[in-house]
């Protein structure tokens, strides 16, 4: 069976399909927490209580969520919150300590899923919009950074900055030493 319409034009009765997600081939749990921030037809008080209605069936998708789309993640999560800057702050930092969790408990050793497998620039014209990409290429704008990461780049001057500098200092003693 399919659902045959989008979950966002849902109205609240309508979100049935929840207690029956198996039997529809077309069933999408991203698209359903999506859908409760982009329906209009239901109230603060409605998208509050399908997201807590959702959370009972899919709580461990949900949570896998903040490593897969942590935009909607965060959004869905603070759904009728008012946050100030430093609360936005340390959700997004307790985000990124969970998604290191997952990807270590999970063994996963690439981040190229979810939102982070398309180039996602900001522009709404830019002709890569939505283009598969590959993790650490140019194209990789809005990927998964955490402070761990080594750049491998920056490791790459580093070392070629020591060598000349090694080089100079031999230079300097070689001189030295003809001179005397």
């Amino acid at each position: 069976m399919e659902i045959g319409q989008k979950f966002n034009r849902l109205t609240l009765k309508e979100y049935y399909y929840i207690d029956h997600h198996k039997k529809y081939r077309d069933f999408n749990t991203l698209g359903l927490y999506r859908s409760i921030l982009e329906n209009e037809k239901l109230s603060l008080e409605e998208k509050i209580a399908v997201r807590e209605y959702a959370h009972k069936i899919f709580r461990k998708t949900f949570d896998f969520l903040q490593l897969k789309d942590p935009k909607i993640f965060v959004e869905v999560s603070t759904l009728g919150q008012h946050l100030t800057k430093g609360d936005e702050e340390n959700i997004w930092n307790e985000v990124r300590e969970n998604q290191q969790k997952i990807l270590k408990a999970k063994r996963i050793k690439h981040r190229n899923f979810g939102v982070y497998s398309k180039h996602d620039c900001g522009y709404e014209d830019c002709v890569w919009r939505g283009l598969m990409i590959r993790q650490g290429s140019m194209l990789a704008e809005g990927t998964m950074h955490f402070a761990s990461d080594q750049n491998a780049y920056l490791q790459e001057l580093k070392s070629e900055r020591r060598k000349s500098d090694r080089r100079r200092e031999k230079q300097i003693v070689d001189s030295e030493m003809n001179l005397d």
